[in-house]
């Protein structure tokens, strides 16, 4: 109330001067207060500029000892650009990576950890050969795919991988394997395949070639590693339900590495809701299946060692199980090995059937060096006959240059390091090697890097250095299974382009979309039709 009754008395003091001194009443509270205001103003600016000042060493301290890279701000780090493009970032690094004199980008962002990545090829043959032990997959790795592969071969460091790489090198190398291999694929391609292709061209049918070779590889990989047959590409039988939990399982672990902030992920893990219930769900469907196999595997080897008769070793868990490893170690392998075996031939060959289609002549170079490796006579494609196919897995090579399909790997430092290139690399950093990329640039393909040109790696003799072209990665870790993928992409494109043509319903380029193994968005739709030529199938 007095402060009230003081601004009242204030008030009517001030109405009663008359209004010719009012003005000067007016300058005279304005000279009065005119030091402090000054004064205040002058501490404000002061303040304003020192943090700006401030923020801008910070900011240019960040990006030098980042080294080349996406904008990278104090605290949030990149987490602004990196959020505009995560439906894009496979363009994204690759125009970054375009744009850096040496291939190679550090990325730091609020919620995940340092990131280097690199197209360079000294780099890769630095971490993948050189500095193989310095550049481990590294705990952040296995704590994204343990859930899913346990202490499986690829998901496992130490001597644990050196126990499963050297037993797994024994098994791969095996002719009588490569001979199972052979002989399954003759018969899922001559009685569920071709059939299932037929029927669409008789019927004008449209089919997705690339769901229909995911299913037919799912078929071939469960015969050869657990010696089972799922029968996904028998219409007959049900959906197998072992697949479609895999399916959600490397889908939902695949995002938690694309994560923009890892905790999110973390918390949802840690109450169980969300994505991470269904991939706990998917996952135990998909070891119970394995850990049922195993068993059921067993109780046969103990019923044809009770009758006195031998046991066939022709399957992986055969001869993993004979070995007297632990089942759990069993387990993850076996999983690992379908993961690998089912996904990445499959999106391998649904990409190069799409690139055959938009280039003809390629096509009809194929289809002739096929017509003379095996002629119409011939009732059965052979190891020998395969191998000696230079054009088509010149094709295949350049496909998987353009699409690999996986289109980033990554490690994790041990300790401080340099790259050749000079990019500082920290102890715990990731470190990417960046396959999608590196097939885009031109310092390493040249200026068509962007075309489809299978004769590039026909015009030398010398192979390519696994560290140029790193889909099959190279050094110690260098893809066991790469032989049988070719043997097996080989067959199967043989063996349809010489009866069938494919010819996509859509004209438009198809989205590749980057999980554990990259796809196309919504699937390859194709009209099937006769092949105008006379041949008998495989």
């Amino acid at each position: 109330m007095k402060a009230c009754e003081y601004n009242s008395r204030r008030f009517r003091r001030i109405s009663s001067i008359p209004y010719t001194n009012m003005t000067m009443y007016a300058s005279h509270l304005a000279l009065t207060s005119l030091p402090f205001v000054s004064l205040s103003s002058f501490f404000f600016f002061i303040f304003i500029f020192l943090i700006h000042h401030f923020m801008s060493v910070l900011h240019r301290y960040c990006v030098k000892f980042s080294g080349h890279g996406p904008p990278t701000h104090p605290f949030i780090g990149c987490l602004i650009p990196f959020y505009r493009n995560r439906h894009r970032l496979l363009d994204w690094y690759t125009e970054l990576l375009a744009e850096s004199p040496t291939q190679t980008i550090v990325v730091q962002r609020l919620g995940a950890r340092r990131t280097v990545i690199t197209a360079n090829p000294d780099n890769i043959e630095y971490m993948l050969k050189t500095k193989f032990h310095n550049f481990p997959k590294g705990k952040p790795f296995t704590e994204i795919l343990g859930d899913l592969l346990g202490r499986g071969i690829f998901n496992v460091d130490g001597d644990l991988w050196h126990n499963q790489r050297k037993l797994a090198s024994h098994e791969f190398t095996t002719k009588s394997l490569r001979e199972f291999l052979v002989n399954t694929l003759e018969i899922e391609v001559k009685e569920r395949l071709l059939p299932l292709l037929e029927s669409a061209s008789l019927n004008c049918r449209v089919v997705d070639l690339q769901d229909l070779l995911k299913r037919f590889t799912f078929d071939i990989i469960c015969k050869v590693s657990l010696g089972t047959d799922p029968g996904c590409l028998d219409s007959s039988l049900p959906v197998s339900g072992f697949s479609q939990a895999l399916d959600v399982a490397s889908e939902i672990s695949a995002r938690r590495g694309m994560s923009p902030v890892f905790a999110v992920w973390k918390a949802k893990q840690a109450l169980r809701i969300g994505s991470e219930r269904r991939l706990r769900e998917a996952v135990e469907l998909v070891h119970s299946s394995v850990m049922e196999i195993i068993h059921t595997k067993k109780l046969k080897h103990e019923e044809e060692l009770k009758d006195g008769g031998g046991i066939e070793t022709k399957d992986l868990l055969t001869r993993l199980i004979l070995g007297g490893h632990d089942e759990e170690v069993v387990r993850d392998m076996v999983i690992s090995f379908i993961m690998a075996g089912r996904d990445t031939t499959s999106a391998a060959l649904t990409w190069l059937f799409w690139l055959l289609s938009f280039h003809r002549d390629i096509e009809r170079e194929v289809v002739e060096e096929v017509s003379i490796a095996s002629p119409p006579e011939a009732r059965r494609l052979d190891y020998d006959t395969l191998k000696d196919m230079r054009v088509l897995k010149a094709c295949l090579c350049e496909s998987m240059r353009l699409y690999p399909p996986v289109a980033w790997d990554s490690k994790h430092a041990t300790g401080s390091e340099t790259f050749p290139d000079g990019t500082r690399i920290r102890k715990g950093d990731r470190v990417t090697y960046f396959p999608y990329g590196m097939g885009r640039m031109e310092s390493v393909w040249g200026e068509d890097c962007m075309k489809f040109k299978p004769h590039r790696w026909l015009v030398s003799n010398e192979s390519v250095s696994p560290f140029k072209f790193p889909v099959f990665q190279g050094g110690p870790r260098v893809c066991l299974g790469k032989e049988m993928a070719f043997l097996q992409m080989k067959y199967v494109v043989a063996a349809i382009l010489r009866r069938f043509e494919l010819r996509p319903v859509s004209q438009d380029r198809p989205a590749f979309i980057p999980l554990l193994t990259a796809h196309m968005q919504g699937g390859l739709k194709v009209m099937v039709r006769e092949r105008n030529m006379k041949s008998n199938a495989p």
